[in-house]
């Protein structure tokens, strides 16, 4: 029977103490240090005096050191951890987080778990403990989380700890849970007055179409399946064939926003308001079932409509940055492509926090341009 080099089972039992390192981290209590100074006490009492009821009691106190410290160890073994997180948050807005938390142990329960989130590499105090979790079982925890601004939020892992048995030691387990929550701006409540300005100035952008509406959009001979209700009765008895009355859709104002992402630091504030404030206007007139579309730099959501759209906006509106300009004073070139496609944009609507950049294609073709003073009077109480 082949066993393997000396120098590799080395190797292998270093890699597992080095990881055993850094996933586990133990540090005396208070009250373990005062034990710890007790029993070096009784352990230079019994040398002193050589008397066996000190070293009994000496041998007593090492070993519920070692017991403790064996129990603790098995209290953070095979444990399992599973984040659920939604695939996309509100910011300022609680939303609800839940961890599964399962002991693979087959014989051992775990006592007394403490449960810290790890965030950015920073320990949050979730106010999430396990009393007891019996071997084979799992427990389904969940807590409120609350994010103030948009972006990423890395979760790197779950660290927990316990005081089990007797308190002597603070055992730290880390257990990898890595996961990432994407956080899209808040919606704030916009002006009445604005939104309804902005679409009776789209009205002329308007085009017709077969629809569910009250006006007449076509009239043409009826097809096996048409709705009977649909028939146009003057018509058929006039034409003595049937004909159908097909109705134009209501509201089918496109409106395109167009967000530019060009702003030197000190308007970095005022950006972040623009975005929230495009998310809110988005929102508005989702909302009221117009067809919208987004153009942030070089991305496009598209035209469209309904919750699934706006999700994808909303998307896009997180992930964005802010760029600074040129050293020429310049805005970047390209980050702003031509609109095209006259039919699909409709009416625009171009944000620009930044006034003193040179106005780029798609900003010149913009119906509806709003400065860095108007976004100011709009989202002052942002």
């Amino acid at each position: 029977m082949k066993h393997p080099p000396l120098n590799l089972r080395v190797s292998r039992t270093f890699s597992f103490v080095q990881g055993m390192s850094r996933r586990r981290s133990i540090r005396l209590t208070t009250e373990g240090t005062r034990f710890l100074l007790f029993t070096f006490g009784i352990g230079l009492a019994a040398i002193n005096t050589g008397n066996n009821l000190f070293y009994l009691l000496l041998a007593m106190m090492l070993s519920l050191i070692v017991i403790s410290g064996l129990l603790s160890e098995y209290c953070l073994r095979r444990l399992e951890f599973h984040r659920h997180v939604p695939d996309l948050i509100m910011a300022n807005e609680p939303t609800t987080l839940t961890l599964s938390v399962t002991n693979r142990n087959r014989h051992l329960s775990s006592f007394s778990l403490r449960l810290l989130d790890v965030v950015e590499g920073q320990d949050v105090d979730r106010g999430l403990s396990i009393h007891l979790l019996p071997p084979q079982s799992s427990v389904l925890l969940s807590y409120p989380l609350l994010a103030t601004k948009r972006g990423w939020i890395r979760f790197q892992g779950i660290r927990a700890y316990t005081l089990f048995p007797f308190g002597l030691f603070l055992k730290k387990g880390l257990y990898s849970t890595e996961a990432h929550l994407l956080v899209s701006p808040p919606i704030r409540p916009l002006t009445l007055r604005f939104v309804d300005e902005l679409v009776s100035e789209g009205q002329g952008q308007s085009l017709p179409q077969r629809g569910h509406g009250t006006q007449l959009y076509n009239l043409r001979l009826y097809q096996p399946g048409d709705d009977s209700r649909a028939i146009h009765w003057m018509t058929t008895a006039r034409t003595s064939q049937l004909i159908v009355r097909e109705t134009e859709a209501e509201d089918q104002r496109r409106i395109t926003v167009v967000l530019s992402i060009v702003a030197p630091e000190e308007c970095a504030p005022l950006f972040e308001r623009s975005v929230t404030f495009v998310a809110s206007l988005l929102w508005q007139l989702t909302e009221r079932a117009y067809p919208v579309r987004l153009i942030i730099g070089t991305e496009d959501s598209g035209l469209g409509s309904g919750s699934a759209h706006l999700l994808a906006m909303l998307r896009l509106l997180a992930l964005c940055e802010r760029q600074p300009p040129e050293t020429n004073g310049v805005g970047h070139h390209g980050a702003h492509p031509p609109l095209t496609h006259e039919a699909e944009r409709g009416y625009t609507v171009a944000v620009v926090p930044w006034s003193d950049q040179a106005a780029p294609t798609n900003m010149e073709q913009a119906d509806r341009v709003l400065h860095a003073t108007q976004l100011e009077e709009l989202t002052h109480a942002f």
